[in-house]
């Protein structure tokens, strides 16, 4: 028998998620105002944390149940963008309105295994959100090694190759 490790959802405080991811970019305000408007969700502007020089060392947005958090770059710190993954209603309209914000489709909506449709986006502080939405009786694609389109891999290593340049 083992001990458990992690804290059980339901005893998380304020009804958070057991893990969150946390970015740290050059104008975390900015990104707070894209991720608002690309998903339509608010600010948790009761924890927003600017330091004297009006840069952001804590502020935070809730998707679903989960706290994105983010804060501004400070000298000497690296920036530390983020792979993201969210459930949505509609990949095509969230690329619309990211794409409208400034993002890049990386991975237009793509059919995708267990019935799901997935789509990518770089939104302008270089985090990739993977996209993905329920397509209940659509079928699986053909794998690339069996002939079927590698889009889904493909549009993925070219962005990332692009930005490690």
């Amino acid at each position: 028998m083992h001990d458990e490790i992690l804290l059980p959802p339901r005893s998380v405080p304020h009804g958070a998620a057991v893990l969150n991811p946390f970015v740290i970019v050059d104008e975390a305000a900015g990104l707070i105002d894209f991720v608002s408007a690309v998903f339509q969700v608010p600010e948790t502007t009761e924890v927003r944390t600017p330091m004297p020089d009006g840069k952001l060392i804590h502020a935070q947005l809730r998707l679903g149940t989960v706290d994105l958090m983010l804060a501004d770059r400070l000298d000497g710190w690296p920036v530390r963008p983020a792979l993201l993954q969210v459930w949505v209603r509609d990949v095509a309209t969230v690329l619309e309105r990211a794409t409208a914000r400034g993002a890049t489709t990386i991975t237009e909506p793509t059919p995708f295994y267990g019935e799901s449709t997935l789509g990518r986006l770089l939104d302008p502080w270089q985090n990739i959100w993977w996209l993905w939405a329920p397509a209940p009786g659509q079928p699986d694609p053909v794998p690339h090694w069996d002939g079927g389109s590698n889009k889904i891999f493909g549009t993925l290593d070219e962005a990332l190759r692009s930005l490690a340049s």
